[in-house]
């Protein structure tokens, strides 16, 4: 059709000299120039859509259409670049000897060649237009887990989008691959790679468990993200669970990944999972203090845990204080309360709170902590 409407048209001469059988000078410049204003369409569409999101943001806030349409900023200049390649095919002339009269032109392989990038350009632009979609996806989904009350389905989420991109892409991968090569070389390829995987599959069993083990630890949920946890042998609070590994914040400040496999089938203690956090200590004092104040130093330290509000917040777990036993260098005082809320480091506190009243008022009534000691009795000689 093209041919013909411009077979119609008086041009310069040298814009119809042929560079190629069948195609003057004036087609080549009509492909560049649909090329050029392809590319500047997916610009403009790109400034356009850039400069109406950030308006309707502004207005309405983060809703679907404007999520939607701040994902197509990238994938519309692909999708116009794709567009541009269609339509400026059909302003050339490529040969068909099967046509009445033949039209000879540009070799026929060529135009077959034309039009597999073509669909790989669209192919691409589509997966493109899917692969930030998944944006709009994950926004939701954060909402949603937002609602709940656990905090680890909020690393299920880039967990989820990782592995719809990833799916985006290989599908994406093996359409342009049958697009560029033929079908059935793609699925012997396929097929020798199924059995080189086998082989790939033995060498990568680590990996594997570790992603059955991610799978396992989202299921049974054994701990929340910024929970204080203890996993082979560490304790700090969890920070990510990603496909492979576990990554854990130690009290010291460390970071510790410790590999999903082990962390599902290691004993984990949630410390962070209790409502309160119990203290036991022994307090001794020595043998001098005698009974007066040994009944004296329990009702001390009764009445400093019962003055510490964080101490008393629970009927069914009161302080308890007992002058139990009598140990080999001192008098033994048993100690036992919890702590709400069960914040690791408000525990802390309340404990030099306690210790530090327990001091003053042991100094001022006299009564003297004990600590280990021996005492050596020497015998004189008189015939030395």
């Amino acid at each position: 059709m093209t041919h013909q409407m411009f077979a119609q048209i008086d041009f310069p001469n040298w814009l119809s000299y042929e560079l190629v059988q069948g195609n003057a000078v004036w087609r080549f410049i009509v492909v560049l120039l649909v090329m050029l204003v392809a590319m500047a369409s997916g610009r403009i569409g790109q400034f356009f859509l850039n400069r109406f999101t950030k308006t309707l943001q502004k207005k309405d806030g983060f809703t679907a259409l404007g999520l939607f349409l701040s994902a197509m900023r990238k994938p519309i200049y692909v999708f116009a670049f794709a567009v541009g390649i269609y339509l400026a095919k059909s302003f050339l002339v490529f040969s068909n000897p099967e046509a009445t009269p033949a039209i000879e032109g540009i070799a026929a392989s060529l135009g077959t060649g034309w039009d597999k990038i073509n669909q790989v350009m669209f192919a691409i632009s589509v997966a493109y237009a899917l692969f930030h979609l998944v944006d709009v996806m994950e926004y939701y989904l954060n909402i949603a887990t937002r609602k709940t009350d656990t905090t680890l389905d909020d690393m299920l989420v880039p967990v989820i989008r990782k592995a719809i991109r990833v799916t985006i892409s290989i599908i994406a991968i093996l359409f342009v691959a049958e697009s560029i090569f033929d079908a059935k070389e793609v699925k012997t390829f396929l097929l020798s790679a199924g059995i080189g995987g086998v082989a790939i599959a033995l060498a990568a069993k680590d990996t594997i468990a570790n992603f059955f083990g991610s799978v396992m630890i989202f299921a049974d949920r054994p701990f929340h993200i910024n929970e204080l946890v203890k996993i082979d042998g560490y304790t700090g609070s969890i920070e990510e669970v990603g496909f492979r590994s576990t990554r854990m914040r130690t009290l010291e400040g460390h970071m510790v990944t410790i590999p999903n496999s082990n962390v599902a089938n290691a004993s984990i203690e949630n410390v962070g999972a209790r409502k309160l956090i119990r203290r036991t200590s022994n307090i001794t004092i020595t043998y001098d203090a005698g009974a007066k104040k040994a009944k004296r130093a329990v009702e001390i330290i009764t009445g400093i845990l019962e003055a510490v509000p964080e101490i008393n917040t629970s009927k069914d777990h009161p302080p308890r204080v007992y002058f139990d036993d009598f140990n080999d260098w001192s008098l033994n005082i048993y100690m036992t309360y919890w702590v709400s809320p069960s914040d690791y480091w408000v525990y802390k506190d309340v404990a030099q709170r306690v210790n530090l009243e327990m001091m003053k008022q042991f100094e001022a009534e006299e009564i003297e902590f004990a600590f280990p000691s021996q005492t050596l009795y020497l015998k004189n000689d008189d015939n030395a």
